[in-house]
């Protein structure tokens, strides 16, 4: 099976999360482990359930509707300084306003040494979801390194290679890239910034 670098680097930075931390907070539901608390059914991160055991894992959501454990809007989190162990945010940012108030918020609430897990895409398809969200922002490695220039640690790996990101701008193909992946490495293209999105893992 072709390994592709960018699912490698987010398995092995949610196990980090899900091994170091005791207390995370999922805004956006974006790890979509527990179908009842986010607004897909249960497809991706499957892996993670017996980790789940062993921590406080908690969904936080500005939509009662989908069933949070938390009802709250990231650009103003209902929690204390420093007080948040971990924090892990999936495809949310390219639905705020204002992201780079989210991102401080994210920061405020952590605690020194805590972990932030962030997906937003780049080169992606136009995805609201009426009545919920809108989609306003794409988002490059130079914005994430501003948005990010306050953490003690940063790591950015892109998500797909440049041939692979044109065929998933296409909402029928997405996930269904494979021979592009392969084709990606063959000639180089893996770690181009001409690229679906970027997952961004941060330590206050």
């Amino acid at each position: 099976m072709l390994e592709r670098p960018w699912e490698s680097f987010r398995k092995k930075k949610l196990i980090q999360i899900f091994t170091d931390k005791n207390k995370i907070v999922d805004i956006g539901g974006g790890l979509r482990i527990d179908a009842t608390k986010n607004n897909r059914d249960k497809k991706e991160h499957v892996w993670l359930e017996p980790y789940m055991e062993k921590v406080d894992y908690v969904v936080l959501d500005k939509s009662p509707d989908y069933n949070p454990d938390l009802v709250g809007d990231i650009r103003d989190l209902p929690f204390e300084d420093n007080s948040v162990e971990a924090i892990i945010c999936i495809a949310v940012l390219e639905h705020v306003e204002e992201p780079q108030k989210a991102v401080r918020e994210m920061y405020r609430v952590l605690k020194p040494g805590g972990y932030c897990f962030i997906y937003a895409p780049f080169l992606f398809y136009y995805h609201p979801m009426k009545g919920y969200y809108k989609y306003f922002y794409r988002f490059t490695r130079d914005g994430y390194e501003y948005m990010t220039k306050d953490f003690s640690h940063v790591e950015i790996q892109n998500v797909r290679g440049s041939l692979a990101t044109v065929m998933n701008l296409f909402p029928f193909l997405s996930k269904r890239t494979g021979w592009f992946d392969y084709l990606d490495k063959i000639f180089g293209k893996q770690t181009s910034n001409q690229t679906s999105g970027y997952d961004v893992f941060c330590i206050k």
